[in-house]
């Protein structure tokens, strides 16, 4: 399975991110362009360890069961529920949301897994920094192929 550690990996999102155009219309969701690259900059802070936020009620009751969905080679089911603060409403630039994210992407992969937050993933709860890698990759890759790359 493909994991953002990966530097073969991260090379191929940061390539699909750079085929991306301000013009770019969701398949599916409600999120614009520059609004889903801000999203998953959001989910690199959670897992950088930047943000954090408590686990939601229905994480905590179903999350250690649903998680194996995070490590394996299916890809994210379309119109998958988000975490509710990671969900962005407001205008963004698409530029300045598409440089930050491939920043995020960068560092979150040159820090490696031992920099890899510790925090509980809001849903899932506690990942290993290998399942962080696989669930950050397979994230970036749904939200990517959600915009056509």
């Amino acid at each position: 399975m493909k994991n953002i550690f990966n530097p073969l990996n991260t090379n191929e999102i940061l390539d699909r991110i750079d085929q991306l155009r301000p013009d770019s219309h969701p398949q599916w969701g409600k999120m614009d362009i520059a609004q889903m690259l801000a999203h998953c900059s959001s989910f690199q802070d959670l897992a950088m360890g930047n943000s954090t936020y408590p686990r939601s009620w229905i994480g905590i009751l179903i999350g250690k069961f649903v998680k194996p969905l995070v490590y394996n080679d299916k890809p994210i089911p379309k119109n998958m529920s988000t975490i509710p603060t990671l969900i962005i409403v407001d205008q963004r630039e698409f530029e300045e949301e598409k440089e930050i994210l491939k920043q995020k992407i960068i560092m979150f992969q040159r820090n490696g897994p031992e920099k890899c937050t510790t925090h509980p993933h809001p849903f899932f709860g506690k990942l290993t920094s290998e399942q962080w890698g696989k669930c950050i990759y397979k994230h970036l890759d749904h939200h990517l192929k959600q915009f056509g790359v």
